[in-house]
């Protein structure tokens, strides 16, 4: 944006607006004439900016970056509409001046200097949103198979993402335990199944045995009974 003087750039402030936190915007001034610039820069928020440096000299054929930072915001305006204007004002200074050289008197329209201004509105943007972790590629440098499959429609490629790779890893672990503690649990009611059916047989064993113990001792006592009596 000229003011005669200088050309700013850019032409407007833009702050990608975040709540609670400092942000900053820049602006160049550019002075393509053979003479000893001074500027000021004002605001209608003087509270709410820190403008570094808001005053200066702008060599011949030079330019000077000025930064804008606007304080941490607790609460978003209505429709992200800000109201805020800032006006950078410039005069012929003399030559050889130095920024400890510029001072209110330099401005002052009473003396009939003439004083070049430029009005600067803000605008609240939306903040940059973080990179891809995979850029994708131009068709250029592909390889021959990449190439034929972008000729052909074939669009299946699909950037890897760490998370789901992480996330498909544990649920597979998961997965395996859960098969892993079936077997066992059933190892187990087997392993119970054949102790259970042992210990009837053991039982069964034992029953037969004192059975056949107990007519084997009434055969031997009808045998000693008969010999006796015989």
């Amino acid at each position: 944006m000229p003011n005669e003087l200088l050309s700013i750039q850019p032409g407007e402030l833009k702050f990608p607006f975040e709540l609670k936190k400092q942000i900053s915007s820049s602006l160049r001034l550019i002075n393509s004439s053979d003479s000893y610039v001074a500027f000021k820069v004002k605001t209608t928020s003087p509270k709410k900016y820190c403008v570094r440096p808001n005053n200066g000299i702008v060599l011949p054929q030079s330019s000077a970056d000025v930064t804008v930072t606007m304080q941490a915001q607790r609460e978003a305006p209505p429709d992200m509409q800000c109201k805020d204007k800032f006006l950078v004002q410039s005069v012929v200074a003399p030559v050889g001046s130095s920024p400890k050289d510029v001072s209110p008197e330099l401005f002052s329209k009473e003396s009939g200097k003439e004083v070049h201004e430029a009005k600067l509105r803000v605008l609240y943007v939306s903040p940059p949103q973080p990179p891809s972790p995979i850029t994708e590629s131009n068709e250029e440098g592909l390889s021959p198979k990449m190439e034929a499959a972008v000729d052909n429609g074939d669009h299946h490629f699909s950037p890897l993402d760490p998370a789901k790779g992480a996330l498909a890893m544990l649920t597979e672990e998961r997965n395996a335990a859960i098969q892993q503690n079936a077997r066992l649990q059933q190892e187990l009611v087997c392993s119970a199944l054949q102790l259970k059916i042992t210990l009837k047989a053991n039982q069964k064993l034992q029953s037969g045995f004192s059975f056949f113990f107990v007519i084997l001792v009434a055969l031997l006592s009808m045998l000693v009974g008969y010999l006796l009596g015989g």
